[in-house]
């Protein structure tokens, strides 16, 4: 007998297969839902179990026990026992992009740092691509090695990674010492939901640590096409990393309060920066949080202490975005 998701809050039902993840079944009936690593570990997709049983099919890392103790669930990692009433959780807008598998060649290879590459994909003539600013895709390499990228660009004919060599990553290693440009790899995409959303009058602020920078980049880009009645009142970047080379590129935006602020943790005595953590600099700042939007990107530390700090110094909670960048196994976004 099939097991059924229910939606407690408009009646719609779908079925789900045996070992198929509720979010699984969710996306493949259109349903608009927040996720990102698939995984267990990031929480995007995180849901409230109203009634009915769901079993795990992996461990649930991303959820704390006081959370399962209020009946929330990791909706990529669970499955329906017979019929459960789920409430996922839905995005606002249109849908987006759906997903492919597409081959791709390599059109160039550039080093933006001892530790990272900036690559560039070339997709078929023919594909009809389209992605949102934030969204990623599953590269699939050499022996079937696969990996999660965000994409850095908004538009254009190539699709832009960011690459940080991983220490033991078997990917990274074959990029840094293998790779060269026109090798043929595939892709699945554009995934995810880490994507520009409802900014009128808000105050967008964009948290990055590392090649978190990444989808950053993409949304800064994206903001130059939004038209007037649509633009956040402010654009404000924290990017924070260890050292100066960490920041490894210059980020540019054209609105007109734009605003910038790199962060280093284990600068030297010369740095006359801001130290210590992003989400720390900016809880120093005071913003308006009942004004401001924030999109966080990076480490799983980082995330998760911007959602704690920020959510406690008043940031609503709808307010805010995340995609964590965790360990290897599709997805984490960016190595």
């Amino acid at each position: 007998m099939s097991a059924l998701l229910i939606d407690p809050r408009d009646g719609r039902r779908i079925e789900v297969g045996a070992d198929e993840s509720l979010l699984a079944a969710a996306l493949r009936q259109g349903w608009n839902v927040a996720y990102s690593c698939r995984t267990g570990r990031c929480s995007s997709c995180r849901a409230r179990v109203v009634a009915g049983e769901t079993r795990a099919l992996q461990p649930e890392l991303g959820l704390s026990a006081a959370e399962a103790a209020e009946g929330l669930v990791l909706s990529c990692v669970r499955t329906a026992c017979g019929e459960v009433q789920v409430e996922l959780p839905l995005l606002r807008g249109p849908a987006l992009p759906p997903a492919r598998l597409w081959p791709c060649r390599i059109a160039s290879l550039e080093r933006l740092a001892e530790d990272v590459l900036r690559v560039q994909l070339r997709l078929p003539p023919s594909a009809a691509w389209r992605h949102e600013a934030g969204q990623f895709v599953d590269l699939i390499g050499p022996q079937g090695l696969q990996r999660s990228y965000s994409l850095a660009n908004a538009n254009g004919s190539l699709l832009e990674l960011h690459i940080r060599r991983v220490p033991e990553g078997q990917f990274s290693a074959w990029w840094f010492e293998q790779a060269k440009p026109n090798d043929l790899l595939r892709l699945n995409g554009p995934l995810g939901t880490f994507v520009l959303r409802e900014l009128e009058g808000q105050d967008l602020i964009l948290l990055a640590t590392g090649t978190g920078y990444a989808p950053v980049q993409a949304m800064l880009q994206a903001l130059d096409t939004l038209p007037a009645v649509q633009q956040p009142r402010s654009v404000t970047l924290y990017w924070g990393g260890r050292q100066p080379a960490d920041l490894y590129v210059e980020p540019a935006c054209t609105h007109p309060r734009w605003r910038y602020v790199p962060v280093l943790s284990r600068a030297g005595s010369d740095w006359g920066g801001p130290r210590g953590h992003v989400q720390q600099v900016l809880l120093a700042d005071a913003p308006d949080w009942a004004h401001c939007t924030v999109y966080a990107c990076g480490n799983p530390a980082m995330v998760d202490g911007a959602r704690a700090q920020l959510t406690a110094a008043g940031l609503p909670s709808d307010q805010f975005h995340a995609d964590a960048f965790v360990p290897s196994a599709p997805r984490s976004a960016t190595p």
